[in-house]
């Protein structure tokens, strides 16, 4: 090799490694000074619903400790895609992040996505996890899980079960119930909970999986029975009603929340906001909010996260194969 061909090539390498080095030292600067500015909080659903509620109220303690304002930007539609890919093509500077439910585990398996849900993202922290309850009407005349498993086997489809919507949460654990047992139940889809609700109490509907917040009064007056949650153990909210994996081995299937950044957001920036949530997750009027609810407050490391999106991921992507669910396709 001629020595003027070393020596362009001695002085490409040094450049180079100038660059990452400059590079490396800027993302360093960058985290350090970070914020200096509002942070924008996506909220991939319309205003007032769970993930909002939550998205405001980690919002505000983030505020307090960052001292710059976490401002909350709905952007409904998609199932919580459009908000998601907002916040994928965002600035990689640490002032947009992504606060969404589990249904975001699930989307893969129903859209074509223009964005990798799992390592298309930056993973801050998992905030809170729950279980789906099933709830009866009165028109049910099963007494227990059990006995609802052996009519829905017995007589298929003559036992109906509501839900958010195809393809939401609901849906896809009540496929993945009919899978695991071969029980079969007509879906009925409603477009939210309160009609669904209104439905069921009126004994129009005879099961239906909501969030603890939703029924949990209803349980209370008598008006529904809970017949069983869909965490792998039991809760406090509901001490009678057995987990499905009670009777069901191996059935599990949680809903939460969790926070992620634009992907190449500054590893220094991930960990200051990974660091704040753990602490904020620690404040008694967070943790009451999650709580009553029908959630459990739930920190965790950015890789911590990461895989229980894989997990989430490939279970529902297998249930919705199996059940040929099929909903409008994007993008």
């Amino acid at each position: 090799m001629h020595a003027a061909m070393k020596k362009t090539i001695g002085r490409l390498a040094h450049c180079a490694l100038g660059c990452m080095v400059f590079a490396t030292f800027s993302a360093q600067a960058a985290g350090a000074a970070w914020p200096t500015k509002p942070i924008r909080l996506i909220v991939p659903f319309s205003p007032g619903g769970g993930t909002d509620i939550i998205a405001r109220t980690l919002g505000q303690k983030l505020t307090e400790q960052f001292g710059q304002n976490f401002i909350v930007d709905n952007h409904a539609g998609g199932g919580g895609t459009i908000g998601a890919e907002l916040t994928v093509h965002a600035n990689p500077d640490g002032y947009t992040m992504c606060l969404v439910s589990a249904s975001y585990g699930a989307n893969p398996a129903l859209y074509r996505l223009p964005y990798d849900p799992v390592n298309g993202i930056a993973p801050i922290s998992l905030l809170a996890v729950g279980p789906l309850i099933v709830v009866a009407s009165a028109s049910l005349k099963a007494n227990d899980l059990k006995e609802l498993i052996a009519q829905a086997k017995a007589k298929p489809e003559s036992i109906t079960y509501g839900s958010t919507g195809v393809g939401s949460l609901a849906h896809l654990v009540g496929a993945m119930l009919e899978q695991q047992t071969g029980a079969r139940m007509l879906h009925i889809p409603y477009k939210g909970a309160g009609p669904g609700l209104t439905d069921l109490l009126a004994g129009n509907l005879q099961i239906a999986y909501y969030t603890a917040v939703a029924v949990l009064p209803h349980v209370k007056s008598g008006k529904l029975r809970a017949l069983g949650v869909t965490t792998e153990k039991r809760v406090d909210a509901f001490p009678n009603a057995p987990a499905i994996g009670e009777l069901v081995p191996g059935f599990a299937a949680e809903h939460w929340y969790g926070l992620w950044g634009t992907p190449g957001t500054p590893p220094e920036i991930i960990a200051r906001v990974n660091k704040a949530v753990g602490i904020a997750l620690q404040a008694p009027d967070l943790r009451e909010r999650i709580i009553a609810d029908g959630f459990t407050p739930a920190y965790s490391t950015p890789e911590e996260y990461r895989k229980r999106l894989e997990k989430d991921v490939a279970r529902w992507k297998e249930v919705v194969r199996k059940a040929n669910i099929k909903i409008d396709i994007i993008g």
